[in-house]
């Protein structure tokens, strides 16, 4: 709309110009077109007269041409130039128009060889001025119209009967120009004013055309006034939708930080400002709504997890299906980078499974090998190089003869009468059980006390239990490991033969040797 009434008024105002200077027409034209295509390429971001700073005060000067029954033609060069002086003062209405009253003052004339005047001018108008560009460009063609008065005096050039000082309505006033921006306060006025009164008679002749005057002014002006801006973003208060924007962030018209994907989220707040999206994840997308924004997701298609960047993980090993070569892993394994099970010896039993995982071995014995192939593995296998069973931990089972051996030692280990000191007779006995223990190290000993039923049962338990205690401490000082050997006493509490024959207590006092693996 408003560059339709733009262009409409540049119409009227060529089409006035033409009327008025019907033998300059096409330099007027080609003039005011050459105006419109520069307003249209030289812009800058340098504001102007605007809704913050209302007023501006202009200052300048030029000279004047005359148009009247002595001489058609306001752009002739035959003819000496007056000088003027101007002042305006002008208030902002919107981006492309504004108001102003201009006065002049200076001398007018016009001379020829058959007639001529000269004569001092005031002039003093009022009028509406259109722009055809925004206050942020810096050359801003305008045109203008509106109407004043005009006063001469003759004093300069007078002849007789001549009335000094007179008036007269100037209607219309009209003109154009345009304003070039050096700053925010400063700016060079070129303008072309024309003037047309309602008498003919200042140029002494009355036929048939009123009198015109032309004025063509270069200036400076200055915007006064002071924005408010409390956020210095370049909006002024009164038309900040966002006063408190932070310094330094590009706004838009309303003063509200820029948001140039329209997702609801500012520029310098979003992350992906050049996309639409989401204010949980600072404005960036998440196409396939995992909760992890594209930007950061590996795989934006596939719905994923944030620990593998956004990718499926089946297995939840850590290693995201796209680079896991073991996708069904079950779960609590720990994997590699290729999201495979670690096998460091490379037996086929993964380690999280491999009781042994730096020696190879079969899957049946949980990846451990059976060196002496006795069914133990070697972990469990106390004999690891000798052929053994399970029951005894790998070793060989002990011969018949030795566990009669050990039998027949049991029966020559002899104490001294109610103590459970070993009598010397027996010590040869219990070196040769020290042999057949080192010969079979994978055997425990249990040494069993026992008692008859003669004197008291404490007596006899505490006796019992001594007395196998000896055995015991008798076999650790010749180097059998105390952890291989248990000691128990059991009184009068397991007899074998009945204690009322002397016969039968003989066989109730005994130590019993079993062994176990």
């Amino acid at each position: 709309m408003e560059k339709s009434i733009n262009i409409i008024l540049r119409f009227l105002f060529v089409q006035q110009m033409a009327t008025v200077l019907f033998k300059n027409k096409i330099q007027f034209i080609k003039f005011f077109i050459l105006i419109a295509i520069l307003e249209s390429v030289v812009i800058s971001e340098t504001y102007a007269q605007s809704s913050g700073k209302k007023w501006n005060l202009g200052l300048g000067g030029g000279i004047t041409q005359y148009n009247g029954d002595l001489g058609q033609g306001f752009y002739k060069i035959d003819q000496p130039y007056y000088g003027f002086a101007s002042m305006s003062v002008s208030r902002y209405l919107g981006k492309y128009a504004d108001v102003f009253i201009s006065g002049s003052t200076g001398e007018a004339g016009y001379k020829s060889d058959a007639a001529g005047f000269r004569l001092k001018m005031t002039t003093a108008s009022l009028n509406l001025r259109f722009y055809a560009a925004r206050p942020e460009a810096r050359f801003r063609p305008f045109v203008y119209g509106g109407g004043g008065v005009l006063v001469w005096d003759r004093s300069i050039w007078a002849l007789p009967g001549d009335i000094e000082t007179r008036n007269d309505l100037v209607l219309p006033s009209f003109g154009g120009g345009f304003s070039v921006r050096l700053n925010d306060v400063v700016n060079i006025l070129i303008q072309e004013s024309f003037m047309l009164s309602q008498k003919d008679d200042i140029d002494r002749t009355v036929a048939k055309y009123n009198d015109a005057f032309l004025f063509h002014t270069a200036g400076l002006t200055f915007n006064l006034g002071r924005k408010k801006d409390s956020d210095d973003d370049g909006i002024g208060d009164n038309k900040d939708l966002c006063p408190g924007t932070p310094r330094g962030v590009k706004v838009d018209a309303i003063g509200c930080p820029a948001d140039n994907d329209g997702d609801g989220i500012a520029d310098y707040l979003d992350d992906c400002p050049q996309q639409f999206g989401l204010a949980a994840l600072k404005g960036c997308p998440d196409t396939d709504g995992d909760g992890i924004a594209d930007k950061d997701d590996e795989c934006p298609l596939e719905k994923g997890l944030l620990s593998v960047k956004g990718c499926p993980d089946s297995d939840g090993d850590g290693v995201a299906d796209k680079n896991d070569k073991c996708p069904e892993t079950p779960k609590g394994f720990k994997v590699g980078a290729d999201g495979c099970p670690f096998d460091r010896d490379k037996d086929g039993v993964m380690d999280d499974e491999d009781a042994c995982p730096d020696v190879q071995g079969p899957v049946q014995y949980k990846g451990c090998p059976d060196s002496d192939g006795d069914g133990v593995p070697d972990n469990i296998d106390k004999c690891p190089t000798e052929k053994g069973i399970a029951i005894n931990k790998g070793c060989p089972e002990m011969e018949k003869a030795d566990l009669l051996k050990i039998s027949q030692i049991a029966g020559s280990i002899y104490f001294e009468s109610n103590s459970d000191k070993i009598k010397p007779v027996s010590l040869p006995q219990l070196d040769m059980l020290v042999e057949l223990l080192k010969k079979y190290d994978s055997v425990n000993l249990t040494v069993e006390g026992h008692t008859d039923n003669s004197g008291d049962e404490t007596y006899n338990l505490k006796l019992s239990q001594k007395r196998s205690e000896a055995v015991k401490n008798y076999l650790i000082s010749k180097g059998i490991f105390e952890a291989r050997i248990l000691a128990k006493g059991y009184g009068e509490f397991k007899p074998v033969s009945d204690n009322l024959t002397p016969e039968g207590r003989a066989k109730n006092r005994r130590v019993v040797l079993k062994v176990s693996y």
